[in-house]
């Protein structure tokens, strides 16, 4: 017999979102990490509220929304909205009730400078590596560090003159519009300037050609983000205005144990990882290693590393490197340099998944929350499969 196509409304509906999500679902064993490490955290998010008015909503429901948002590739807070609006798998993870009313996705907004803060992020970090199941994952002796480049929100129409910047929108159209050169990469980078090859539309949309001018980082700043540097990691790629993403990674499972990001700069990676393991291992004596590329063969570099008690497996420059015979003979340096290229995994993770090819926020400490998170979320990715195996 053939059944009917008509629907007939119900006065009451029983729907027990926990019995729709099926078992084996890799969001389950997420969740469940992500809680046991926010119920640790509970006295540090308890300190940035006050103890009376209001209730507000509840701030581990907004960081999982935030991670869900980034584990599910959603643009914008707007869109999350929507998804958590009529998608199951969303109300469970975040833990809202089928008939509880969705957020306005301002909430982010407003909570984006006190809960949704660098530190926040980097100790929910902590939280899940300290986790019962993920910390025997963890090598406490062995480490891989690298940096990548994240476009910052600005174009290079707003890269003028800090001096004499070009005129606003709002003023005489018969006004001139100033030229703004090209940039070249600050902080003793290796690559050298270039000259701007094509005309940019500039003022009015204006065409101006920069062909032959040079400028600095030194003497030019982005108007739509002052804390955006133009630079550029390879002599053959093309210069961007940019921040400088870093990670430290564990050689046993992969998982990043700190992640930062700075202005970009020759020696912003450097600097970045000298940092990242102070933070992470902060007075200690064991002996560590710690993998990286060719750009950190630097002087400097590898004998702060030996002062630290930290064995630098760098790769070697082709010519004048600073890393000899005593580290390269071992088979633990071989060991170090196959396995540091796993650390490309989560930066390309974070790019394509996370959003972060370009980052839609303005100012260094929101970009540098939003990457932090990220790499949270990049974690979080890889542990069903970790703990499984």
């Amino acid at each position: 017999m053939r059944g009917s196509d008509k629907v007939t409304g119900s006065l009451f509906s029983y729907v027990d979102l926990e019995e729709r999500i099926p078992a084996r679902h890799p969001l389950r064993k997420i969740r469940a990490v992500v809680n046991d490490a926010l119920r640790a955290l509970d006295a540090e998010v308890d300190r940035l509220y006050a103890g009376e008015g209001r209730p507000s909503i509840a701030p581990e429901q907004l960081i999982r929304a935030s991670l869900l948002q980034i584990l599910s590739s959603i643009r914008s807070e707007r869109q999350l909205m929507e998804q958590m609006d009529y998608n199951l798998l969303f109300r469970w993870f975040v833990r809202l009730g089928i008939d509880d009313a969705i957020w306005v996705p301002t909430v982010f907004t407003k909570n984006r400078d006190r809960l949704l803060t660098t530190d926040m992020s980097r100790k929910i970090m902590a939280a899940i590596l300290a986790h019962r199941e993920v910390a025997p994952l963890l090598s406490d002796d062995h480490f891989s560090v690298d940096g990548t480049l994240v476009k910052a929100w600005a174009s290079m129409k707003s890269f003028q003159p800090k001096d004499n910047p070009l005129p606003d929108r709002n003023d005489d159209p018969g006004d001139p519009p100033d030229t703004v050169a090209h940039a070249e990469p600050s902080d003793q980078s290796t690559t050298e300037p270039e000259p701007m090859t094509r005309p940019t539309r500039r003022h009015r949309n204006a065409e101006v050609d920069f062909r032959g001018e040079r400028g600095s980082n030194a003497t030019h700043a982005s108007m739509t983000d002052p804390d955006a540097r133009l630079f550029k990691k390879s002599p053959g790629a093309g210069a961007m205005l940019c921040f400088m993403g870093h990670s430290l990674m564990e050689n046993r499972a992969g998982l990043i144990v700190q992640a930062d990001l700075t202005q970009a700069g020759g020696q912003a990676e450097r600097r970045a990882a000298i940092d990242m393991l102070h933070r992470h291992s902060p007075g200690s004596t064991r002996r560590l290693t710690l993998a990286a590329d060719r750009g950190y063969d630097s002087a400097d570099f590898v004998a702060e590393l030996r002062q630290m008690v930290v064995t630098p497996h760098v790769a070697q420059k082709s010519r004048h490197s600073t890393i000899d015979g005593r580290t390269t003979r071992h088979p633990g340096y071989a060991k170090s340099q196959r396995r540091r290229k796993k650390i490309k995994e989560p930066f390309g993770w974070a790019k394509t998944i996370g959003g972060m090819a370009q980052t839609m926020y303005r100012g260094i400490e929101r970009v540098r929350a939003r990457f932090t998170m990220a790499i949270v979320a990049c974690n979080l990715a890889s542990l069903p499969k970790l703990l499984a195996a």
